[in-house]
């Protein structure tokens, strides 16, 4: 499954239609173990909410989720028990045993999936970033480990912005069009004489 980005919706539909699918990154079905399994991008820290559209997206392909983790460092406030699509699924957390950044899905089929979760608030150019780098079934790093080097590519890129606006403002241009002749400087006034050996 891909990341499914969107815009803020402009009509009342598309609001109601954004509201009901997830954003969600998943590794691809059948590869190796990772560390995580993919990342989810809620549109809030609200778990009562998010978690039905969540679950009726994953229920079909991994059976049906029963009991999700999360860490609260994260999340404000955390409902025992969230009614989804006909069954209930038992919400419990953990503060040092589980990264804050993850949410733990379990099955009773199944198994369990880790997903990384994407700050609602975070850019959207960093939120495809993160569902990508989570999806990758060759990927090794944490949850949190992929926050940090987002933070780090965020500030890299606010410094290189910082260095082409100064750039700018004093005059900076393109490089020239290299197919063009090079410009030579204009000259004015004369060349002295060099007196001449005997």
């Amino acid at each position: 499954m891909m990341a499914t980005i969107t815009h803020p919706p402009t009509t009342e539909a598309e609001d109601r239609l954004s509201s009901l699918s997830p954003r969600l990154s998943l590794a691809p079905t059948g590869s190796a173990p990772a560390l995580l399994d993919g990342a989810w991008w809620p549109r809030s820290r609200d778990l009562e909410a998010e978690l039905p559209s969540l679950t009726a997206v994953l229920d079909p392909l991994w059976g049906r989720i029963t009991r999700v983790t999360v860490n609260p460092a994260q999340w404000p406030v955390i409902p025992r028990k969230v009614p989804v699509a006909g069954h209930v699924v038992n919400v419990g957390w953990f503060r040092d045993e589980q990264d804050p950044h993850e949410l733990l899905l379990l099955s009773y089929h199944v198994g369990r999936w880790n997903l990384l979760v994407v700050p609602p608030q975070t850019a959207p150019d960093s939120a495809a970033w993160l569902m990508t780098a989570a999806s990758d079934p060759r990927g090794m790093s944490t949850a949190s480990r992929l926050m940090e080097e987002a933070a780090r590519l965020r500030t890299l890129r606010v410094a290189d912005r910082a260095v082409e606006a100064v750039w700018d403002s004093e005059g900076g241009h393109e490089p020239p069009d290299s197919a063009a002749p090079p410009r030579l400087p204009a000259m004015t006034g004369t060349v002295p004489q060099q007196p001449r050996g005997r």
